[in-house]
This record gives structure tokens, C-alpha cells and sequence, in this order.
């Protein structure tokens, strides 16, 4: 750190209220449709709240109509085709149950498709940028915010590193302010945190530019965490982009979105399209080819009929704000978890009330220089979606809220059908085999009623229609993937990134055939915890694991043996009946009977890397990475090598022995608990209570929670305490074993 730059962890505060929004009733109007801006900026007022955006695309509701109606139109005809098969001469329960099954699948499916098509064509037309304003740099100041949540120090700050490089080397170090903001519940995570910090600052030249705040309570979580950023130094900012802890950005992408949201006065976010880059094992590799190849028509897509009702997905986004405080404010949920208490996927419906307070959210496909990373197993992505479906189940409390547009609306309808389509497939699966198992072993009625008739009524399921319905769903599906295809192909760099056009076919052959026998290994999954969630099990709030996918076999198949004896189960059962009702069930079946090997295979680091020599699963962001990501990678690698020749037994022997960041943890300790006006913290005074007995380090530090942890690393007085039993069990005399050397 620069010697003549005093250590700044925080800037000074900027408070901007942020009041907790109704579900019930609408926030009042701040500003009048004909208000004009504060002459002093810009960004911070109100716009009009009915009428057209000025953002906003023209001819919406035809384009809407296009979609949304071509999708209705295709359910209808699919609807009218299933009940032609299933009810020859007559409908029974079963069936009735299977078509609406059917339907409610069959128009999830018709809207994805019509959306499709629209990306097709808004992609080579190169729509996508609509909002772009070329220019200079922009007239305003941007904050950063990274939140992290036991995430690994280096990795994070790598990433943070190679952006502020990045913008450096355009000259706009002094338009950007980064925030590291951590929720850090391991106290251990926490003191590297602050070491990673330090390190940051002295390599970027960051002091006073690059900030590090600790919230020892982690109240509503990322969003609560985010909330307290605005509530204490938003004033002083009139945007923020939020990162994610595999987030990069490309310095000119930053520059576009803050140039953006200065020209459009109405904009309250803009969402980019993060491409997924640095995938490794089989997984992430196909994650990542499938976002790369399909994800810009689906994002053009949502775009193109989506329009100035965008949606919002947490990350890599550019936020104005005084439309986030003035209306993002989420109210806890009443009730019990999983359904009540704060909200966890918190991106829609923030996006939903700014959209509900006047504010425009667009998505901008177009513009490139966004990256993420995918988790690396299947087992990594089950975890992450345990916690992402209790979030989005959460929603349909949210359903009924006054005053959300109808296409807000429908992001949180689509959040909810993401997950619920799941048990739905299961059902329409087994209700199938439920009226194959009825046709085969229960007796047929052939005179039903009063037994009069002169005519049989003959049981019949069409199946020719089945074949044609079953091949035009199958279409519905895979015609997005060859348009995506398409789309690449039609870029020379794209499709030469891909492994041209042999490289293209052979990656999206063999990414349609795992992800296939993956789909019902994921289907079951999703099942299961959407079952849990309802029957009441919160699904807790864990750390995502970002970098190798290995897994030992005994958990592999500890957690995926319901699906092999479900799938073999299913077999057998099939081909008990007819050996053309297994034919028709062995994707399936063959799926869930493979879920063990599907999920450690794909976990492999060695078998995605096998396929990037062959030129399989390639994307053109690793065969020509962008600098930024080059940089990232590559500082990531390095301090993941580094070694440590003395790696500290616990977080306070590691402040003991470097005193520059024991002084920046002293400088950054939160203030201390207010008499009779703060609560009391349980997890210090036990804490305290402890350490008042304790005469070593070690057995004091086993002893405590990790709550405990990091109350009494939080404490002046009990840290004083902490730092005296390791210096008295690292010297006798009282003094630091390298000092005594």
C-alpha cells in the first residue's frame, strides 16, 4: 500500500433512505409525471409511472401478441392433438389428469419456443444494443459492490484485480469505487479476507478507491447485505453494478452500461447476458457450451418482447440508485421458512417493484464483455438449486401484489413453473404408465352404462397421433438448439471459437445427448426438493463450491441410489407391460438408471479437458479470451499456487504474526454495543464468557462456535484477551516465538 495514502476501508457515510415496500397497496408517486430533473444531476429523480417509456422499444403489445399468442395458439392445437389420442371414445380420470398435465407442460414449452424464434430473428437483425450510447467517458461516479459469503479471498479478489486493471488502463480508475461487501460467517475466511483486501489495495494502488466492510449479522442475506450498502453510502453514488463472486467484466462494458443509464433518465437497471467462461470438468463445459450457443437467442429473445419489463438475475447488472432505495425495499414474508420470513431470491422481485415504482429494467444482449462461471458437477448444481427453488416457490406469496405488471408477473410465474414443471413431468410420466399398466391388466368395459348398446365402445389410444404429438413436442425442443447453432454459424469468429462447423455439430450432439440423460437425473431432483420445501425444510444458506468437481463415488451414490432404483424400477415395470412402452420410456429410464455415473463421469476435470483437445465443447471466449479474463484467470492460478511456508493454526495466531493486518482488523472493528440501546449479543458474551476462563488458545478457539468467533474477533477487549493467549502460548516469556528467536 501506497506509503503517502492513509488506510481507508470505508469512505466517509452517505445515507439514502430505503423504505421497506407493501405487497398490499402501491408506494406513493415521489415526483410528478412532468417533474423535471434536479438541475445538479440527472440520475436522481422520479420518472412518470403510466404511459410509455421513452426507452422502452415501440410496438410492444404486437410483439407480445406474436409471442404470447403464438404460444396460446400452439397449446391449443397440441391440446386438441393429446386429447384425440387420449380419448378415442371417451375420456377416463386418468386421462383427464394426463392432459391437463400435458397442457400446463406443453405451454411452458410453446412460450420458450415463440421466444425463440424471436431471438432468432432479433440476433441477425443484431438487435440486442438498442440502448447504447457511444460517447467519452461518463459524468458520474459507479460503485462495484462484490458481495461474498465464505468465498475464497484470492479468488475473488482476482477477479477484482483484473477489472480495476482493466479500467485503469482506460483512464477511468476515478469513475470507480469497489466494495467488498462480506457476509463471512468463517472467521478463518474472514482475517484472509482482509489480508486479500490489503494485498488488493497495495497492487492496484486502491486506497481510497477499493473498500472492505465485515457484517457481522447477516440479516436477509445477499439482500439484506446489499440493502445495508444502500441505506449507509448510497448518496454518493448514483449507479452500482453488483458482481458475483465468478463474476468479470470487460472495463468498456462497465463504461457502456454507466453511458447508458445517463442517456436514459428512465432506466432503472440494465441487465447484461453473462457468458459462462472457465469451465473444466465435463459439467461445466457443456453449461458453458450451452450458454454460449443457446443463451444469446433465448436472452435476445426475452429481450426483444420482454421490452422496457425486463427482469433482473442479481449479477452483472447496472442499478440506478434511487429507483433500487426508493422501491426495493423488500418486506419480510409472513409465516414460517421455508415460505415466510426474508425473501431469498430477491432479483425478481426487486426488479418487479422498480418496474411497479415507474422505473424502466431492460436487458441488453448485445452487449458483450460479461462473464460468469457454471458449477462444476451436477452435484454442485443440485445444491445451488435446492436453495434457488425454495427461493422462487417463495414467489407465489408475492403473486398477488398490487400494482406489478403483467409481464413482472410473469418473471415470477416463470421463476415458480422453473421449478414446479419438474414434479409435473414426473407426474405426466407416471400417470402414462399408470394408463399402460390400466390397458394391460385391468379389464375393458365394452358396454359401459346400462349394457343396451348394440355397439361395443373399444378402449383405443391412437397411436399414430401419440407419435406425431410426441415428435412435435421433441421439435418444440431441439429446434431452439439448431437456431442457436444457426446464429453462431453466421459469425465467422463464433463458429471458428466453436471449433468450426464439424467442432459445432459433434459439441451440440454430445451436449443434446448428456443433457438428455441428465434431464430426468434432474427432473427427480428438483422433485424431491420441491416436496421438501413444501412439507416445510428450509434449505439453509451454504457457500457454492466454483472450482473442481470431484466427488467421491460413496456420496455420488449415496445421493443419487433413489434414481437408479427408480429408473431400474421403471424399466422393469415397462417392459413388463409392452416392449414398446420401455422403447418409448428408455430415455428416461435409461437416465435415472445411469445417475451415478452420469453425475461422477461429468464431474471429471479430466474428461472436459480431454474433449477441449479434441476441439469438442469449445467456446471462443477460452481459445481468444479477453484480456480481463485472461488477467483473472491467471492471477486466480498464481494464488492458488503460492505456497505458504507457515500457515497459521486459526485467524488470531494469523493476526498475531503480521501487525499491518492486525492494525487494519483494529481499524475496521465495527463500533462497540451502545448501552441500553443496541440488543445484546448472545454469541459474545458467551464468548467472552469463555475466553475470562480459558488458559490456551487452542482449546478455548475448538471450544467456541464459529458465531462465537467471530462476536469475540469483532470485540476490542475480547480480541486484547484472544492475542494474550497466543502470544502466551506461542512464547512463554509473553512474547511471539519469531520475536524471542
Amino acid at each position: 500500500m501506497d506509503a503517502g495514502v492513509p488506510f481507508q476501508p470505508l469512505p466517509p457515510d452517505a445515507p439514502l433512505a430505503m423504505p421497506t415496500q407493501s405487497l398490499r397497496q402501491t408506494s406513493p408517486h415521489q415526483a410528478s409525471p412532468h417533474q423535471a430533473p434536479p438541475p445538479q444531476s440527472s440520475q436522481h429523480y422520479a420518472p412518470p409511472r403510466s404511459g410509455r417509456f421513452a426507452s422502452a422499444p415501440r410496438a410492444m403489445a404486437l410483439r407480445r401478441l406474436l409471442v404470447i399468442g403464438g404460444a396460446i395458439v400452439m397449446t391449443g392445437f397440441g391440446a386438441r392433438e393429446m386429447y384425440r389420442v387420449l380419448a378415442v371414445n371417451g375420456a377416463t380420470p386418468l386421462a383427464v389428469f394426463m392432459l391437463a398435465l400435458f397442457v400446463a407442460l406443453f405451454a411452458w414449452i410453446a412460450l420458450s419456443f415463440t421466444s425463440a424464434i424471436a431471438g432468432f430473428a432479433s440476433v441477425l437483425t443484431r438487435g440486442g444494443q438498442r440502448l447504447a450510447a457511444p460517447g467519452a467517458l461518463p459524468s458520474t461516479r459507479t460503485a462495484l459492490l462484490m458481495p461474498t459469503y465464505n468465498e475464497s479471498p484470492s479468488r475473488v479478489t482476482a477477479g477484482l484485480q483484473a477489472i480495476d486493471e482493466a479500467i485503469q488502463g482506460l483512464g477511468a480508475a476515478h469513475l470507480f469505487d469497489i466494495f467488498i461487501l462480506s457476509d463471512t460467517t468463517n472467521p478463518e475466511v474472514w482475517v484472509q479476507e482482509e489480508k486479500a483486501f490489503l494485498d488488493l489495495c497495495r497492487q492496484t494502488g486502491g486506497p481510497g478507491r477499493i473498500f472492505y466492510r465485515h457484517r457481522a449479522n447477516n440479516t436477509a442475506r445477499k439482500a439484506g447485505n446489499i440493502a445495508e450498502w444502500v441505506t449507509r453510502f448510497g448518496a454518493a453514488y448514483p449507479q452500482f453494478l453488483i458482481l458475483d463472486a465468478d463474476s468479470v467484466m470487460r472495463a468498456d462494458t462497465l463504461l457502456a452500461l454507466v453511458r447508458a443509464m445517463e442517456a436514459h433518465p428512465d432506466v432503472g437497471l440494465i441487465q447484461t447476458l453473462p457468458i459462462i467462461t472457465g469451465g473444466a470438468t465435463l459439467f461445466a463445459r457443456m453449461q458453458q457450451f450451452a450458454g454460449r450457443v443457446y443463451g444469446p437467442l433465448i436472452a435476445h429473445g426475452i429481450a426483444w418482447w420482454h421490452g422496457a419489463e425486463g427482469n433482473y438475475w442479481g449479477h452483472n447488472a447496472l442499478i440506478r440508485t434511487i429507483a433500487f432505495a426508493e422501491q426495493a425495499g423488500l418486506p419480510e414474508l409472513p409465516g414460517r421458512k421455508p415460505f415466510g420470513g426474508h425473501i431469498m431470491s430477491h432479483d425478481f422481485i426487486e426488479a418487479a417493484l422498480m418496474r411497479r415504482g415507474g422505473w424502466a429494467i431492460h436487458m441488453m444482449p448485445g452487449l458483450e464483455g460479461s462473464y460468469e462461471e457454471s458449477p462444476p458437477s451436477l452435484i454442485d448444481l443440485a445444491v445451488r438449486d435446492r436453495r434457488w427453488c425454495q427461493g422462487n416457490l417463495q414467489h407465489m406469496a408475492v403473486l398477488p401484489a398490487r400494482g406489478l405488471h403483467m409481464i413482472s408477473r410473469m418473471h415470477l410465474l416463470t421463476g415458480i413453473g422453473s421449478y414446479i414443471t419438474a414434479p409435473l413431468w414426473l407426474l405426466f410420466l407416471l400417470t402414462g404408465v399408470l394408463i399402460a399398466l390400466q390397458a394391460r391388466f385391468i379389464p375393458p368395459d365394452y358396454f359401459p352404462g346400462n349394457g343396451k348398446s348394440l355397439f361395443p365402445q373399444w378402449p383405443v389410444i391412437d397411436p399414430v397421433r401419440a407419435m406425431w404429438v410426441f415428435i412435435g413436442t421433441m421439435a418444440l425442443l431441439l429446434v431452439p438448439k439448431l437456431l442457436g447453432m444457426l446464429t453462431v454459424m453466421a459469425h465467422r469468429d463464433l463458429r471458428r471459437g466453436c471449433g468450426g462447423f464439424l467442432g459445432l455439430l459433434g459439441s451440440l450432439l454430445l451436449e443434446t445427448l448428456i443433457a438428455g440423460l441428465m434431464a430426468p437425473v434432474v427432473m427427480l431432483t428438483q422433485s424431491i426438493d420441491v416436496v421438501a420445501i413444501l412439507l416445510g425444510r428450509d434449505s439453509g444458506w451454504n457457500a457454492q463450491r466454483r472450482d473442481d468437481g470431484g466427488v467421491p463415488l460413496r456420496d455420488v451414490v449415496r445421493l443419487y441410489r433413489r434414481h437408479t432404483i427408480l429408473g431400474v424400477l421403471l424399466g422393469i415395470g415397462a417392459w413388463a407391460v409392452s416392449p414398446y412402452l420401455a422403447l418409448w420410456m428408455l430415455p428416461v429410464v435409461l437416465g435415472l438408471a445411469l445417475a451415478v455415473p452420469l453425475a461422477a463421469l461429468t464431474a471429471r476435470r479430466s474428461l472436459g479437458m480431454a474433449l477441449r483437445r479434441i476441439g469438442l465443447l469449445r467456446i471462443p471466449e477460452e481459445v481468444h479470451p479477453p484480456e480481463v479474463l485472461r488477467r483473472a484467470q491467471a492471477l486466480a492460478r498464481t494464488s492458488a499456487i503460492e505456497p505458504l511456508a507457515k500457515p497459521a493454526p486459526n485467524s488470531v495466531s494469523a493476526l498475531l504474526h503480521d501487525p499491518a493486518l492486525l492494525a487494519a482488523h483494529r481499524q475496521m472493528l465495527p463500533p462497540p454495543r451502545r448501552p441500553r440501546i443496541d440488543p445484546l449479543n448472545v454469541a459474545l458474551l458467551t464468548g467472552i464468557a469463555q475466553l475470562t476462563e480459558a488458559d490456551c488458545l487452542d482449546t478455548v478457539w475448538a471450544a467456541l462456535t464459529a458465531a462465537e468467533k467471530i462476536a469475540v474477533l469483532s470485540d476490542g477487549p475480547a480480541l486484547d484477551r484472544l492475542l494474550a493467549l497466543a502470544r502466551r502460548d506461542a512464547d512463554p516469556i509473553g512474547r511471539p516465538a519469531e520475536i524471542a528467536r
